[in-house]
């Protein structure tokens, strides 16, 4: 996912890149004091799906973990994030909308959130709101 980050031969630079897509969703998810198990296994799913091998996974999520509980700014998050490819930057919307409605229920801080990262990571609201309808949508059936 995070090809421009990395050399060829650097997984440390990779595995940092994950990291970060970790520190956000770790951060939604504990944007309304309830960081459950469904919304932990979302998170490792994405990663996965962003390139992260079984084996290191878990290793990823930790360290995502307590980087998460010392920072207090979501900009250190996005700053690398809205870089990559738009395609990629939406499978990180849609795991951020898949967490913040894992309790079927979206606060004013969750919307606050997805609205500051829609500008933060330079995404259409339009395609934001798309995704959103989609997970409210898988939600329903």
């Amino acid at each position: 996912m995070f090809d421009f980050l990395k050399k060829k031969d650097d997984p440390q630079k990779e595995n940092q890149s994950l990291v970060e897509v970790a520190c956000l969703l770790i951060h939604a998810s504990k944007i309304d004091e309830n960081y459950s198990v469904d919304e932990k296994q979302i998170i490792k799913k994405t990663i996965i799906n962003l390139g992260a091998s079984d084996d290191n996974v878990e290793e990823i999520i930790s360290n995502a973990e307590k980087i998460e509980q010392n920072s207090n700014q979501i900009l250190d998050f996005t700053k690398n994030i809205k870089n990559v490819d738009q395609n990629k930057k939406l499978i990180v919307v849609e795991a951020l909308w898949k967490i913040i409605y894992s309790d079927s229920n979206s606060d004013m801080y969750e919307a606050n959130l997805m609205r500051r990262l829609t500008g933060l990571l330079y995404l259409d609201p339009k395609d934001v709101g798309d995704i959103k309808q989609k997970i409210i949508s898988e939600q329903i059936k």
